[in-house]
């Protein structure tokens, strides 16, 4: 299992540029895994993302999103794309507030 969390964290490891991904985990970093590739990842990465963590995971945690970590765009379109109301996330918008 190690193993094959290593190899998918070098996948991701492009958008956690500011992060020691050795000592990364799927499950403990999960949030951050998402803010990121969610934020800078290109399709195959976001794709990945959907099979790692899945559908209910990746809605979770944008709708309770890391406030200061989130690229307005990005945010807003995951938002659509997942089916989360606005005013969820709106905290964290700088246009919105």
């Amino acid at each position: 299992m190690k193993k094959k969390q290593q190899l998918i964290l070098e996948k991701f490891k492009p958008f956690l540029w500011s992060f020691d991904i050795e000592k990364m985990e799927l499950e403990k970093d999960k949030k951050q895994i998402i803010t990121n590739v969610l934020n800078f990842g290109t399709k195959e990465a976001t794709d990945l993302l959907f099979e790692v963590y899945g559908r209910k995971e990746i809605k979770q945690q944008v709708e309770n999103p890391l406030s200061g970590e989130w690229n307005d765009k990005s945010l807003n379109y995951w938002s659509l794309v997942l089916g989360i109301n606005f005013k969820s996330t709106k905290n964290v918008l700088r246009h919105l507030r």
